[in-house]
């Protein structure tokens, strides 16, 4: 703080702008120590993230999930977790299913749709009667 006494009023405006200056610098630590602690809760906020996906489902292709969802079941509860006791064999699938559900993203779910529905074009192709040719 300036212990100069203002007397004039070139006086009060150098103070003005002295103060404005101040402000500008601590306006600028500020936005420093804001970036500071967001890139420091950055891991904190990818671990929220982990667990929001581990704790709710991702329900944009709901056929998909349900295939994902016997997949698992199949894997993991019949094979894995054969031996392992009852709450194991419910909490591991319900974590793996949600998490599961959210790593199939968009683009993956459109290219499995698109190779299904490439599968079962084939399929009908093959299953379908060719037309006899018309005899001369």
């Amino acid at each position: 703080m300036n212990k100069k006494r203002i007397r004039t009023y070139e006086d009060l405006v150098e103070e003005q702008q002295r103060l404005i200056s101040v402000l500008k610098i601590q306006e600028q630590t500020v936005r420093v120590d804001i970036a500071g602690v967001k890139q420091g809760l950055q891991p904190f906020g990818k671990a929220l993230q982990v667990v929001n996906k581990l704790a709710t489902r991702d329900n944009t292709a709901p056929v998909m999930n349900f295939g994902l969802e016997m997949g698992i079941d199949l894997l993991i509860r019949k094979l894995l977790l054969a031996r392992a006791g009852w709450f194991t064999k419910i909490v591991i699938p319900f974590l793996v299913k949600n998490y599961s559900s959210h790593i199939i993203g968009e683009d993956k779910r459109l290219a499995l749709i698109q190779k299904v529905k490439g599968f079962f074009r084939k399929i009908r192709l093959q299953a379908a009667p060719h037309p006899r040719q018309q005899e001369q």
